[in-house]
């Protein structure tokens, strides 16, 4: 007992770095995903027929293969095929190329999110719209959105709280997340060895994490419901 409450602080310490580097993963991905699944979504329900074949191929690919080959291919693609390793060795540049393969990943995810939400929307809307003068645009941002925003926040929610989780893959490309920092104790880290217990702790992170998204979340979407 006193063993592992000498290591406890240790432990902690090198968790909530580890957590700290989760976090940042997570709004980064967030910020860069969420308006760019929008612009792909725009994208696959374009008029113009390359642009949507393009894109919604571009979807399929991303969507079809997994996260963690995404991660090795954005990481180590462009030193081994062009002999040019644009992102370095150091961790800055491991949470860049982390950083880029999440976003595009997510981005693809949250496009069909979108384009169902936006395809829901009863197309006498935009009829009506038009025919009291309103542009597109208009009709978009000040009719559609906020339904849209009602129809997805659910299955965007499930995404957001997939993506804490999904995190933990940075770690192939040695991102040291929060999962790296926990099992190093197993392996040898700051004088301890052989430790399993501390992978524990980051189970619990994860649970308060998702906790209280989940919570900020569910009030987010109970704030949204006069649209029904």
């Amino acid at each position: 007992m006193s063993l592992f409450l000498e290591q406890l602080p240790i432990v902690l310490d090198s968790l909530n770095e580890g957590f700290l580097q989760t976090l940042k993963l997570f709004i980064v991905t967030l910020v860069g995903a969420l308006p760019l699944g929008l612009v792909i979504s725009l994208g696959s329900m374009s008029k113009v027929k390359p642009i949507s074949a393009v894109t919604k191929l571009f979807v399929w690919i991303i969507r079809g293969t997994p996260l963690m080959i995404q991660l090795l291919i954005i990481y180590y693609l462009p030193g081994l095929a062009f002999n040019n390793p644009i992102w370095g060795g150091g961790e800055d540049g491991r949470f860049m190329a982390a950083s880029v393969a999440f976003i595009i990943n997510y981005a693809c995810y949250f496009s069909e999110i979108y384009r169902g939400g936006i395809q829901s929307i009863p197309v006498g809307q935009t009829e009506a719209g038009l025919v009291l003068g309103m542009t597109k645009s208009q009709i978009f941002f000040k009719v559609k959105l906020l339904q849209m925003i009602k129809r997805i926040l659910p299955p965007i929610s499930n995404e957001i709280i997939t993506l804490v989780k999904d995190t933990s893959l940075a770690r192939i490309i040695a991102l040291q997340e929060i999962i790296w920092a926990g099992q190093a104790f197993m392996k040898g880290s700051h004088g301890i060895s052989g430790a399993i217990w501390p992978l524990f702790f980051t189970a619990l992170y994860y649970l308060v994490f998702t906790g209280v998204l989940t919570v900020l979340l569910g009030k987010l979407e109970k704030k949204l419901d006069f649209f029904r």
